[in-house]
């Protein structure tokens, strides 16, 4: 007869040349999360320093008493990949996400497992390194703000109002990891996560954590051109990885948001007013399927109808926010029925 889990915590940590904060993981891991039901998976990602030797020694401790399990892939692949494997190894209830380069305090990480677990209703706790008065280290302002930015964006595309999309420090209820598929192999791996999350309609909390910034001389892997990576992701997440009712409703709405921008501006301004208008269909052709959206356009030539010049312009964007105030609530009525995926 099988023997039943009783893991109830795994904790995965992608590494790769942490040589010189791997010891001192091993003592916050010991001091904060040191017993039998939980299971630290370190996922070795290539390293080309004494990473290896340093965590296969781990297992020669005598005072630890949570389950190791240490991975080896032979040539880096990425944080996204090792993050994957790691995960697919996992047995327990809860997911615990921690970078093993200590820029965030583990004693968050407890903070965050001990949350969760106390709380039925909280599926998943991402850290915020823009949150909480705890201490914190960070003078590169490009890095600051393009997180920011990512955030913003990010929010705007998924409607959410996340402060660090891209913190490293995440717990998840095995729910969650459940109902998501992860693809992305690097630093992109934290908007795949955050975004299948949405799109699977868990609520992400957030917790405010210590961040304490490495620069590259102390191995800090993250640099510019994967803050411009992000924004390929954040729309590939957006716009591409969907469903084919919701890339057939973004469509949809492209072409009637820009026919209510042909009511704006005249000349050279009435073709930047429906570019501007389609880009913002897209995002409602996320939000919205087939039938609702043909409420809200429905509703703008309703008012097209209406007026003269600019009369029939604050008609057509009256009727505009009326039809999106209908659409919410037609949506919300049809959520949990057989017709959702038309709302």
């Amino acid at each position: 007869m099988p023997q039943e889990n009783n893991i109830k915590l795994s904790i995965v940590i992608p590494i790769y040349n942490e040589e010189p904060y791997l010891k001192k993981l091993f003592k916050e891991l010991l001091k904060y999360f040191n017993n039998k039901s939980t299971e630290v998976i370190i996922v070795d990602d290539g390293s080309t320093d004494n990473t290896q030797k340093i965590i296969n020694n781990f297992k020669k401790e005598k005072h630890y008493f949570f389950h190791l399990i240490i991975n080896r892939i032979e040539v880096n692949s990425g944080k996204g990949k090792a993050l994957q494997i790691g995960i697919k190894k996992s047995q327990g209830d809860y997911i615990l996400l921690q970078d093993g380069d200590l820029e965030i305090d583990t004693k968050d990480s407890s903070e965050m497992y001990q949350m969760i677990k106390s709380n039925k209703e909280i599926k998943c706790i991402f850290g915020s390194r823009y949150l909480s008065g705890k201490l914190k280290k960070n003078n590169y302002f490009f890095n600051n703000l393009v997180g920011k930015i990512n955030s913003l964006i990010f929010n705007i595309f998924f409607s959410q109002s996340l402060s660090d999309v891209h913190c490293g420090l995440k717990i998840l209820n095995r729910s969650v990891v459940e109902k998501i598929n992860l693809t992305v192999n690097d630093f992109g791996i934290e908007i795949d996560i955050a975004s299948q999350i949405v799109r699977n309609n868990f609520f992400i909390y957030e917790y405010g954590v210590s961040y304490y910034f490495r620069t590259k001389s102390q191995g800090k892997k993250i640099n510019w051109i994967d803050g411009l990576k992000s924004f390929y992701y954040l729309i590939k997440a957006r716009f591409f990885d969907n469903s084919t009712s919701t890339n057939i409703s973004i469509l949809y709405s492209i072409i009637y948001m820009g026919y209510v921008g042909s009511y704006f501006g005249m000349g050279l301004g009435n073709t930047l007013f429906i570019i501007i208008f389609a880009i913002l269909g897209s995002i409602l052709g996320i939000h919205f399927k087939i039938l609702s959206s043909t409420v809200i356009f429905l509703l703008i030539y309703i008012g097209s109808l209406f007026g003269k010049g600019n009369g029939t312009t604050l008609s057509v964007v009256l009727f505009f926010v009326l039809g999106i105030f209908i659409a919410r609530k037609t949506k919300k009525h049809f959520l949990n029925t057989s017709f959702s995926n038309y709302f």
